[in-house]
């Protein structure tokens, strides 16, 4: 698949930014989107790509920004649905928390298939790739709402995939572990912050293995091989699995309790 006209959203830092430069250094066009308007005009200032920046979370925002890469590339090949936010929390999380989440992990997706389908099922078709996470394929212990919602856009992601696969249309979804990004970096601890930053990657050597996995087609993108055994493992051992991260959460509140 050659990406020649590209978008990517919440591509002001971290992995957004890392796909802008990589599919930027391979020869493409790139709309660069990000909430920071500053942050998206510095990384389209650094690949000579557009900014155009916007809310990955308003069907407004996201419609504008599919109209400017029609109006400014003549179309898009590959949308990078990248944006996401981590709310921690449990049962007892605010609901103003659960509704930002499921807003930006789940209805920015919805909003782009809603701008990028009807253009492309008349067309040529193209190339939506979510960035989910691990945690949608396994759990993330410590944050209830952004597990309970990636889980929801894989199923988003699933749905697309086997709905419009016939029709040109290629979904994937991209479910990295740990990543050494803000997300990852910032304040707050929980059970899985620990584990997931002994094994975590950096954002390039994760546009990286996107920049390889969009010249095929597999639904699942995983940067970090052992989340297939893990994922498999959820699967055909599920009271097992449980069990496991049972104990790591154990493990977590005894040793903040002491």
């Amino acid at each position: 698949m050659s990406a020649r006209r590209v978008v990517v959203t919440g591509a002001g830092g971290g992995i957004g930014a890392a796909l802008a430069r990589r599919f930027a250094a391979d020869g493409a066009r790139v709309i660069v989107n990000d909430l920071d308007a500053a942050a998206a005009q510095a990384v389209a200032a650094e690949i000579g790509g557009l900014a155009v920046p916007g809310d990955a979370a308003s069907e407004a925002d996201v419609q504008r920004l599919v109209d400017a890469a029609w109006d400014e590339l003549g179309g898009c090949d590959l949308f990078c649905a990248n944006a996401g936010i981590l709310t921690s929390g449990s049962f007892d999380a605010p609901d103003a928390d659960w509704e930002k989440a499921w807003q930006v992990n789940v209805m920015s997706h919805v909003y782009v298939s809603r701008a990028l389908l009807p253009r492309w099922l008349d067309g040529d078709g193209g190339r939506l790739l979510f960035t989910v996470s691990a945690a949608g394929l396994l759990t993330l212990l410590g944050s209830a709402p952004y597990s309970v919602t990636k889980h929801a856009a894989l199923g988003y992601a699933e749905w697309l995939r086997a709905t419009y696969a016939h029709r040109g249309i290629t979904v994937q979804a991209l479910c990295p572990q740990g990543v050494n990004t803000a997300m990852l970096t910032g304040d707050g601890e929980s059970a899985s912050k620990d584990l997931l930053a002994a094994g975590a990657l950096e954002p390039d050597e994760v546009a990286a293995v996107v920049a390889e996995a969009v010249q095929g087609d597999s639904f699942l993108i995983l940067p970090h091989a052992e989340v297939a055994e893990y994922y498999q493992r959820r699967a055909t051992e599920t009271d097992r699995w449980l069990g496991g991260m049972n104990k790591v959460q154990r493990s977590f509140d005894s040793a903040t309790a002491s």
